[in-house]
C-alpha cells in the first residue's frame, strides 16, 4: 500500500515523538532502574560551619529516604562560597535547567531570589526554604526557626545571665538577611521586658558572614564601647574561631544562637553562658523530607511554616550534646 507523503510526515513525527518520550523516561531513571530524583540545595555560603552541617544533613537523608521511597536521591549542592543572593537566583535557574525535581534554599535576601522561585515553582520544581524564608514567594514550606521567638528568647537567657540589669549589645550577621532582621526585632521587643537593662548606642553590629569578620566586629566593637557588658550574637559566626572572645571567662556575658563543634570550647571555657542550637544539620535532612513527600506523594505539610525548636546547650549538657555531632557528621 503507498501512502500519501503527508501521512508518513504524521508517523515519522510520531515516531520521533515517541523515541523522545522513551528516552525522557530513560533519563528519569538511575543506574539501578529506580526512579531518580534530583534535589539542589543552596545554602548561604560555603564559608559558614552551620551550612556545611546542612549539607551532610541533606546528603545523609537522600540515602536514608531514598531506600524508604524505592528511588535514587541525587543531592546537587550549589551554595555559592560566600554570602551572594545574586549567585543564589543564578543557582536556581540552572537547577531548573538541569531538570531538577526540588530545590532548598537559605535565602540571604528575599527579593532577589523570590522571582527565580516563583519561575521554578511555575515550571513545576518544588521549593522550600530552610533557615532564611522567602515568605511572599510560592515556595510551598519553610523549615527552620521561628525567628522573632528566637530574638526574644536570646534576650531572655542574657537577663537571666545579667541578673536583669546592665547593658546589652547585638552581634546581627547580614544586615540584608531576612532571618536575621526578624530575630534583631524580636530581641529589641522583648528587652522591653528588663526596665534595668538597656541596648548599648549602637547596639546593633552587622557584618560579613564569615568568623574572621565577627571576630573583627566584636572585637572593634567592645573597644570602642567598654561599657558593653553582655553580647547576644543571633547568630554564632565569631565561635567559629579560636580567642575571638577578648576578654576574661564571664568578665563580659555571651548569650549565642547555634552549638556546633567550634563553638562547644566557649561554653567549656566560660566565656559563654548559654548556646542555643538550631536544627542546622535538620535544614537539610528535613527539607529532602518535605521535598520527597511533595515530589513523590503530592502532600505538603498542613502549616507551610515548619518550626524547629531551640535546644538549651550549657556548661552542664556540651558533652552530651557534643556527641550528637559524631552522629551527625559520621565521626
Amino acid at each position: 500500500m503507498k501512502l500519501h507523503p503527508r501521512t508518513l510526515l504524521t508517523l515519522a513525527s510520531a515516531t520521533l515523538l515517541a523515541l523522545g518520550l522513551n528516552a525522557c523516561t530513560k533519563k528519569a531513571e538511575s543506574s539501578t532502574g529506580k526512579r531518580k530524583i534530583v534535589i539542589g540545595i543552596i545554602a548561604k555560603s560555603m564559608s559558614n560551619d552551620v551550612f556545611q552541617a546542612s549539607h551532610a544533613g541533606a546528603q545523609a537523608a537522600a540515602k536514608e529516604l531514598g531506600a524508604k521511597y524505592n528511588v535514587d536521591v541525587e543531592v546537587e549542592i550549589r551554595t555559592p562560597n560566600d554570602e551572594d543572593a545574586t549567585k543564589q537566583a543564578e543557582a536556581i535557574d540552572a537547577l531548573v535547567r538541569r531538570g531538577a525535581d526540588g530545590i532548598a534554599i537559605a535565602c540571604s535576601e528575599a527579593n532577589t531570589v523570590t522571582p527565580s522561585i516563583d519561575k521554578a515553582e511555575s515550571k513545576g520544581v518544588s521549593v522550600v526554604c530552610f533557615d532564611s524564608d522567602a515568605p511572599n514567594s510560592k515556595r510551598f514550606a519553610y523549615y527552620g526557626t521561628d525567628d522573632k521567638s528566637c530574638g526574644a528568647r536570646v534576650i531572655d537567657e542574657i537577663a537571666k545571665s545579667m541578673g536583669g540589669k546592665g547593658t546589652v549589645a547585638i552581634l546581627a550577621g547580614n544586615q540584608s538577611a531576612p532571618n536575621l532582621q526578624s530575630r534583631v526585632a524580636g530581641a529589641k521587643e522583648a528587652l522591653a521586658k528588663y526596665p534595668e537593662m538597656k541596648l548599648n548606642e549602637p547596639g546593633v553590629f552587622f557584618h560579613v558572614e564569615t568568623p574572621e569578620k565577627a571576630a573583627e566586629a566584636i572585637a572593634n566593637a567592645q573597644n570602642a564601647n567598654p561599657g558593653i557588658q553582655g553580647w547576644v550574637f543571633v547568630g554564632g559566626w565569631p565561635l567559629f574561631t579560636k580567642d575571638a572572645l577578648k576578654w576574661a571567662p564571664g568578665s563580659v556575658k555571651v548569650v549565642s544562637v547555634d552549638a556546633l563543634p567550634a563553638q562547644l570550647s566557649y561554653l567549656r571555657s566560660g566565656h559563654v553562658e548559654v548556646l542555643l542550637a538550631q536544627d542546622c544539620y535538620g535544614w537539610g535532612g528535613k527539607s529532602v523530607e518535605i521535598l520527597l513527600e511533595k515530589i513523590i506523594n503530592g502532600k505538603a505539610p498542613a502549616d507551610p511554616r515548619v518550626i524547629d525548636p531551640l535546644t538549651r546547650v550549657t556548661k552542664e549538657n556540651v558533652d552530651a550534646f557534643s556527641s550528637n555531632w559524631d552522629k551527625w557528621l559520621g565521626k
